[in-house]
This record gives structure tokens, C-alpha cells and sequence, in this order.
């Protein structure tokens, strides 16, 4: 018998950080918000993300999937797919354009995706428009902090995963230690600013990467991530992280049982 706790053996856990005002008033203009800049933003976002990946970019997204259990013919659904960064290595590791799916809220993020023979749909992790159980794995990058609601996000994910499917989560968190913690501060808000400013970026973009250093900063710890998935019914909860890049890189890993 599995010893994964129920949705009520655990405190309930909800956005991953508080409202951060000097972007929007609350936490029910935050949707809107992210939904605006992103659009905004789009056709910069490629450019200015190869400034952020430390060395990562697609050979780790790649591997990062591997690691979670993704295999040629799994049929895979990419949560907030934006340019489709990771949904591009899903479709290297399956073999099949047509097995993979991807989701955003932003018309203007997936607009700017190259990505042949994926089926794209406007959409949010809150309420997903799939049936129950169907689809083999499910990854989402860089987006748990702009969630507004773990909870249901994660006891969706459960719904739409097949019996034994596979959960990975990629997700910049804060380092350990005071000195990198302040020197990636210092790079996410003004380095990263000025260097998509000297690329000819929006002013838009700039502000985008001194939210998301904001976002990184205030939310919640690993270990809440971590029991809100033990929460929401996945088994073999598990946290890779990248030491190779600063340790800033984590995966969160986990089973649908």
C-alpha cells in the first residue's frame, strides 16, 4: 500500500510567493499581468534566455528529461511551452513531433516557437483542457513561480498523467550561500537589464528579468514544492539539482501512481 499522504494529510500550499506590488496590485491581477509582459516581450525572450543558461540550454533541458524518465514514443504534455525551449528537446528524446503537446497562456510566446508538427494550445496549468489520464509525461520549465495556485496545478498534473506516468519540473532557485545568492541578485537585475538593452530588447524585457529575479527570490523553498506534490497524490518525489551551474538549476521529479 502506498504511504504517499492524501491532499488533507498536508498543508494545502497556494501561489509560491507572496504579491510582488511594484508589478501589479494583487495576487488576482497577477494572470494578467504575466499574460501582458509575456506577450510583450516574446520576440526578445530567446535572445535574452541564452544570457541567463549558465551553459545549460537545450543539451541540459535534454537531459534533464531523460533524467526524469522521458523515452522515445511517450506521449508528452509541456506546461507553459512559451518559445518552446523544452518542448523542442521532448521532441528529439520521443522521436515524434506529433507526440508532443504544448500549453501557454501567452498567444505571443508560442507564436514566436519553431516547432513543426506540435500542437499548440492557448491554455493554463490551473484548468488543462485534457482528459483524464493522457498523456505519458509532463514537463513545464521555468514557470512554477508564476503560478497561482501549487495546489491545483499539481493535483491537475496528477489528472492528466496516466498510472505510472512521469512528472518534470525545471526551476531556477535561489543558491545556497550568501555571496552567490548576491552575485546572481546583482546579474538577474542589472546585468541582464543592460545587456538586453545593449541587444536593442523592450524596455519591457528588462523589466521581465528584474521580475524574474524578484520571483526567484520570494518563493517558496524546495522542501514546500516538494510536499505540495507529495500533496497532490505523486509518489517518488524526488529534487536533481545542476551543481555544474551554480546549483541554481533544480528538477523536480515524480511519479503518477
Amino acid at each position: 500500500m502506498s504511504n504517499t499522504p492524501s491532499p488533507t494529510d498536508k498543508e494545502v500550499v497556494r501561489a509560491p510567493h507572496a504579491p510582488l506590488t511594484e508589478y501589479y496590485e494583487d495576487e488576482a491581477a497577477r494572470p494578467g499581468f504575466l499574460r501582458d509582459i509575456f506577450d510583450k516581450t516574446a520576440s526578445d525572450y530567446d535572445r535574452v534566455e541564452r544570457l541567463l543558461c549558465f551553459g545549460s540550454g537545450s543539451w541540459y533541458r535534454r537531459q534533464a528529461l531523460i533524467r526524469a524518465g522521458l523515452k522515445p514514443g511517450m506521449r508528452i504534455l509541456d506546461v507553459a511551452v512559451g518559445t518552446g525551449l523544452v518542448a523542442r528537446e521532448a521532441v528529439v528524446v520521443t522521436g515524434d513531433a506529433a507526440l508532443v503537446t504544448g500549453i501557454d497562456p501567452s498567444v505571443g510566446m508560442m507564436n514566436q516557437a519553431n516547432l513543426p508538427g506540435v500542437k499548440l494550445i492557448e491554455g493554463r496549468a490551473e484548468s488543462l483542457p485534457f482528459p483524464d489520464a493522457s498523456v505519458d509525461f509532463l514537463s513545464m520549465g521555468y514557470a512554477l513561480r508564476h503560478m497561482s495556485d501549487l495546489s491545483a496545478v499539481f493535483t491537475e498534473f496528477r489528472r492528466v498523467l496516466k498510472p505510472g506516468g512521469r512528472l518534470c519540473i525545471l526551476e531556477i532557485t535561489r543558491p545556497e550561500g550568501r555571496v552567490r545568492n548576491i552575485g546572481l541578485k546583482f546579474y538577474m537585475r542589472k546585468i541582464v537589464p543592460l545587456l538586453a538593452r545593449c541587444i536593442g530588447a523592450s524596455p519591457e524585457t528588462a523589466l521581465l528579468w528584474r521580475y524574474y529575479w524578484d520571483t526567484i527570490e520570494n518563493c517558496v523553498p524546495y522542501e514546500t514544492v516538494m510536499a505540495a506534490l507529495e500533496a497532490a497524490g505523486f509518489e517518488q518525489v524526488d529534487r536533481f539539482v545542476e551543481i555544474k551551474a551554480l546549483g541554481i538549476f533544480s528538477e523536480y521529479q515524480a511519479l503518477r501512481p
